[in-house]
């Protein structure tokens, strides 16, 4: 391991991991003294340059990381997932098996991510309900994205909402409220135009309905 790797006491890493120069592993949170929290990395993991990874969080088998991500304390990454460069998983976040977050993206805490969801470049969850206001950290509440749902690049999850499984978020939506099973939502605010469940792949690769139309 590289001595440009800042790794800090308490932090276990599992068979075959592999470190880049300028990653950071346990750092410990506010409140803890290094070392006091540990830090648990499954087998096979490749953690990319300039990733900060804090105690207190357990993360799964062949974890992948781009550069610059960073992993808060007191998540909970199951195995064969990734979390792209430059993005930021605050503390509190679950995450099921197979779950792919993309470039630059912003996971709060109390996000539930559920086996299998994709989640694409410079999407932003949030958590805050009532912003600046005293009682702002007691009323957090986190977006849960449930199996084998995907959400378009540039799109924003309001407090709370959940994606329900197999749908579809258009890229850029803008998403107020539920979302349905197998339902496509687009648009600001993101309204149902179709289900997942119709569309197919044309010769062209591009995703159309049974009525042809593009999407």
């Amino acid at each position: 391991m590289s001595q440009t790797i800042v790794r800090f006491p308490n932090v276990h890493l599992g068979e075959g991991v592999e470190v880049d120069d300028f990653v950071i592993l346990g750092r410990a949170p506010k409140g803890a003294a290094p070392g006091e929290l540990e830090l648990h990395v499954g087998a096979g993991a490749v953690l990319r340059s300039h990733s900060v990874l804090y105690a207190g969080s357990r993360i799964g088998a062949r974890f992948q990381c781009g550069h610059g991500a960073m992993v808060r304390e007191q998540c909970s990454i199951g195995d064969d997932c990734s979390v792209g460069t430059g993005s930021v998983l605050e503390f509190l976040v679950t995450m099921a098996d197979h779950v792919r977050i993309h470039s630059h993206c912003f996971v709060p805490e109390h996000s539930v991510l559920e086996e299998g969801c994709w989640i694409g470049p410079n999407v932003v969850l949030t958590n805050a309900k009532f912003p600046q206001t005293p009682r702002t950290k007691e009323l957090l509440k986190g977006v849960r994205i449930c199996k084998g749902a995907k959400v378009g690049a540039n799109s924003t999850l309001l407090p709370g909402v959940t994606i329900g499984a197999g749908a579809l978020v258009g890229a850029g939506s803008v998403v107020t409220r539920d979302v349905p099973p197998d339902a496509i939502v687009a648009g600001n605010p993101a309204k149902v135009i179709g289900k997942a469940s119709e569309l197919r792949y044309a010769d062209t690769q591009e995703l159309v309905y049974p009525g042809g139309r593009s999407v």
